[in-house]
Order: C-alpha cells, then sequence, then structure tokens
C-alpha cells in the first residue's frame, strides 16, 4: 500500500501488513523482498531477534522516530519563524501568492527526485512560511483572532488522529488509501473548476469557496487534511520498522509539514467563513 502523499508514492515503505507506534510487529513484508531496505545488501536492514522482534541494523543511521520528529520540528520551526517575519513585515498578498506558487514548485521538484534533499526541503519550509505568515495576517485583520483559531484547530486534528491511529481506531488499509485518494482527485479536481471558473466568468466560481458551499468544502478539506495525516504516520511507522536510512526522515518531515499546511489553511479558510461579514 502507497499513501496518496506524493512525498511517499515513490518510496515503497508501506506494505498491507499492521506495524505499531508502541513497538507492534512489522508487517509481514518486513523480511521480504517486497521490502526495498530488507535486501542482504542493504546495511541498514533490520534483523529479527529470538524473541520475533525487531532487532536494530548492523549499522547506526536508520530512521527512527526522534530522527523524525527532530526534522519535522525543523522544518516546521523554519514555517513557524518565516510566516513571523513575514507577519511583522505586512508584506503585501501578492507577494504571499508568489510565494505559495513557488512553494508548490519545490514541493513537486522534491517529490520527483530520488533521493530527500535538505535545501530543498527548507527552501519550501521558507516559501510557504511567508505565504503562511501574508495570507494570516490579511485574514486576520479582517477576522480578528483566525490565524490563532486556525493553529489550536489545526494541533487538535493532528493529536486527535494520532492518537486515533495509535489506539488502532483508524486503520490505514488498502480499501482506506484507495478511499483518500479518490475523494482527494475529487476534490481538488472540483477546486480546480471552481479556480477557472472565477478566473473567467468573475466572482467566486461555482461558489465553493464562499456561503454554505464554502463551509461545506472547508469541513471535507480538513476532513482529507486527517486522513493524509494517516497516511503519513503509516509511512513513518513503516520506514522504521523495515529499517529506511535516516536520511528518508527529512522525507517524512516534508509531508507531515504538506499536511498540516494544508489542514491549517482549510482550518483559516473555515474560520474566515464562518466570522467574516
Amino acid at each position: 500500500m502507497r499513501s496518496s502523499n506524493p512525498v511517499f508514492t515513490r518510496r515503497g515503505f508501506s506494505q498491507d501488513g499492521e506495524a505499531g507506534f508502541n513497538g507492534a510487529q512489522a508487517g509481514p513484508y518486513a523480511g521480504s523482498p517486497q521490502n526495498p531496505y530488507a535486501q542482504p545488501s542493504n546495511p541498514y536492514a533490520q534483523q529479527m531477534g529470538p524473541d520475533g522482534s525487531m532487532m536494530q541494523g548492523a549499522r547506526a543511521g536508520v530512521m527512527t522516530i526522534d530522527s523524525v520528529v527532530n526534522r519535522t520540528a525543523i522544518t516546521l520551526g523554519t514555517v513557524i519563524a518565516t510566516a513571523a517575519v513575514a507577519w511583522i513585515m505586512n508584506l503585501p498578498v501578492g507577494i504571499g501568492i508568489v510565494f505559495a506558487l513557488v512553494g508548490m514548485g519545490l514541493a513537486l521538484w522534491q517529490s520527483f527526485k530520488r533521493e530527500p534533499s535538505p535545501p530543498l526541503i527548507l527552501a519550501y519550509a521558507v516559501s510557504q512560511g511567508i505565504f503562511l505568515g501574508v495570507i494570516s495576517k490579511a485574514i486576520n485583520d479582517m477576522v480578528a483572532g483566525a490565524a490563532m483559531q486556525a493553529v489550536l484547530g489545526t494541533m487538535a486534528v493532528f493529536a486527535g488522529v494520532l492518537f486515533m491511529y495509535k489506539q488502532r481506531i483508524i486503520k490505514v488499509d488498502a480499501r482506506f488509501t484507495k478511499f483518500v485518494i479518490a475523494a482527494s482527485i475529487g476534490f481538488m479536481l472540483l477546486m480546480v473548476v471552481n479556480l477557472l471558473v472565477s478566473v473567467f466568468a468573475g466572482g467566486d466560481g461555482l461558489g465553493l469557496r464562499t456561503g454554505g458551499l464554502g463551509i461545506l468544502f472547508g469541513v471535507i478539506g480538513v476532513i482529507l487534511g486527517a486522513c493524509f495525516l494517516a497516511l503519513d504516520f503509516k509511512m513513518v511507522e513503516d520506514g522504521i520498522a523495515y529499517g529506511a536510512p535516516e536520511k528518508e526522515s527529512w522525507l517524512a518531515a516534508f509531508g507531515l509539514t504538506m499536511t498540516l499546511v494544508w489542514i491549517y489553511l482549510e482550518f483559516l479558510r473555515l474560520i474566515a467563513i464562518l466570522q467574516g461579514d
């Protein structure tokens, strides 16, 4: 099974087996040819201990929860710091849109690279931070407290999904992944159509981002973001269980950052609709 997150679609971590943040057994492919990190020539490959548990590979430098947390903290910290600078400088919205497009390009570049590039990932974080700072300041000026409410909402979703994932309330299997992929494709196509109609016909296009429909699609966007988080957790989990190299922690941080930015923006849009004029 692969994630719909473009960061992870090429990596091949995940299979249909269950693995856990709680140290649960890796999936049935952990020692099989399907696992790209379990090959005999891979110095990072995990080995099975006498009790059937996964042992650390022959060499250091494998992906761990600590390495993922550290890289994610660096990436998100960069987003937050640059967002704060952009907010304080009160940059115009036009500049924010330019950096949003730059961030999109950098995200696509990293997604199609064979190896994670920390400088590229941090450049993405800077561009996204500037965009978020600009758009957050603009909306917060119209709706006081909107940015903080969006931050709290994003944190609540992250904590809730992590808890449900660890408790196996959310089970990321092939069916779940196919549903999320199909729903996200449909959602993005509708957003593109709405944007094109708004560009050529004016107004809000099909009205999918304002009023009642805007609220509905905002909620759907948050739910999809939560589903992406579950997929990201599964990718991290399998990468650790299968002994992925430590450099893959940067890719995990990149994917988690993209998902959290998505959720934050959807919350910001929802708050602007619900509390705005």
